[in-house]
């Protein structure tokens, strides 16, 4: 499955349209969203703007890729769990944020082997077909990563302002 989380705070409809546009030729691969307040609505996989903590933390466990936002609880958790990450970070120019420090976040994980970071609906549909492909071949459930816990530490200060 795939798990799509954008966060809870703003609209990212351009990354739900094309996860949509994506599953709508991908039947095969169940989808499932948490999409916050946008006003596009997916039509060829599961959503709810809203998840409790726990019902996130259950979908995420079962996903074996998860897309997203490019924020920074999503990336501990993915990196934490072994998940596969494909990123599309929110542009200020787009309105889709105040500012545009998710492509500064985005620059400094795109050479993590397991963060693939997308610009548009073409390059979202090349990662997930790789990322798939590759979890298909090896058999595995996650991807083993050389994520240290001092890493994992180091960003959660970051986002703490220590």
């Amino acid at each position: 499955m795939i798990f799509l989380t954008t966060g809870t705070q703003l609209p990212f409809d351009r990354l739900v349209e094309a996860l949509d546009r994506w599953a709508e030729v991908n039947k095969e691969c169940p989808v499932f969203g948490q999409i916050g307040p946008g006003s596009y609505k997916p039509r060829h996989f599961t959503f709810t703007q809203w998840l409790s903590p726990s019902e996130y933390a259950e979908h995420f466990s079962k996903a074996r890729i998860v897309v997203s936002h490019v924020g920074m609880g999503t990336i501990i958790s993915g990196l934490e769990a072994g998940k596969p990450l494909v990123l599309m970070p929110r542009l200020a120019s787009l309105g889709e944020h105040r500012n545009d420090h998710q492509l500064g976040s985005a620059e400094k994980f795109s050479h993590h082997a397991s963060i693939d970071i997308v610009q548009d609906h073409a390059a979202l549909c090349e990662k997930l077909s790789i990322r798939r492909q590759q979890l298909e071949s090896s058999g595995v459930e996650s991807v083993s990563l050389e994520t240290s816990p001092q890493l994992i530490e180091k960003i959660q200060q970051f986002i703490e302002g220590s």
